[in-house]
């Protein structure tokens, strides 16, 4: 293992595969073969860390999938172009000038809030029956968030709590 040898928590995990996305993701002027490589590592990094955790079966194959699942989602939006991409609880918010990009935010699986004029993406396990009446920025103060603005879009998010 290249990358991800020293990380012992799955935020550290987290934290450096956004680093590292920023500097090689093809579409950020990086190589394919190399941000394969640090996708393949990534996986084996959480799946070494979950095991160590003890979890259970069940417990470790949702982590996997929850912590590849939103890797994917972000990696999809983190280059468009105005907006502000935001990690709020266990959700991922998008704001800012959203209506160009809309396509590709649907395209990623986000939907979007009338009410709250901001696009949502949540594991499928977190579906509510009806959505929530609090404003987003209700949300955010119960939760807390982690933001990456368009000046700064590609700064590593910290985590996914």
């Amino acid at each position: 293992m290249k990358y991800f040898k020293d990380c012992t928590t799955l935020e550290e995990v987290k934290a450096l595969y956004k680093k590292l996305a920023k500097e090689n993701h093809p579409d950020l002027g990086g190589g394919t073969e190399v941000m394969q490589q640090i996708n393949i590592e990534f996986a084996f990094a959480t799946a070494r860390i979950i095991a160590g955790a003890k979890m259970s079966a069940e417990e470790t194959e949702k982590e996997l999938r929850f912590s590849e699942e939103y890797r994917k989602v972000i990696e999809q939006i983190i280059h468009l172009p105005g907006i502000i991409i935001e990690l709020v609880g266990l959700w991922i918010w998008v704001t800012g000038d959203t209506k160009p990009v809309s396509k590709e935010l649907g395209n990623a699986k986000l939907f979007y809030a009338p009410i709250k004029k901001a696009w949502y993406y949540r594991s499928e396990h977190l579906k509510a029956k009806r959505g929530s009446k609090k404003t987003l920025d209700q949300i955010k103060d119960k939760y807390g968030s982690e933001i990456v603005r368009n000046k700064d879009r590609y700064k590593a998010i910290a985590s996914f709590k």
